[in-house]
């Protein structure tokens, strides 16, 4: 899966710094069987993407969580337990750097990472 991500990074370069917003198909490529890791308010997360549509949202030092992922449009969707609906996010790459994406969050980073790793080595 990594190898068809590493695709999408030749869509931004340096020289033409423009951020692209993924497809749901380019989305979908990159995420499932993956795992992103990043920092979500101020705290270290990783995430793994069954191809089931089951997601492991995990942060350090607290209790893994287990939610449902999916791709409507060119929007990643998920749900927790105790959710009313599903919420969206855009992923964007700019300058060979993946991003999450809303409207009332500003461009948060996060890297991928080959298969399930939601332990950290």
């Amino acid at each position: 899966m990594i190898r068809y991500a590493a695709a999408f990074l030749v869509m931004a370069t340096a020289a033409d710094a423009q951020s692209v917003k993924l497809q749901g198909s380019e989305i979908g490529i990159l995420l499932t069987d993956n795992t992103v890791v990043g920092v979500w308010e101020g705290v270290n997360y990783r995430q793994y993407f069954g191809e089931d549509g089951v997601t492991i949202y995990a942060q350090d030092n607290a209790r893994s969580t287990r939610g449902e992922w999916r791709i409507e449009g060119d929007e990643y969707q998920s749900i927790w337990p105790n959710d009313a609906d599903w919420e969206g996010w855009f992923v964007m790459e700019y300058a060979g750097q993946w991003f999450w994406v809303s409207k009332t969050t500003p461009p948060t980073p996060f890297e991928v990472l080959e298969g399930e790793q939601l332990i950290a080595e």
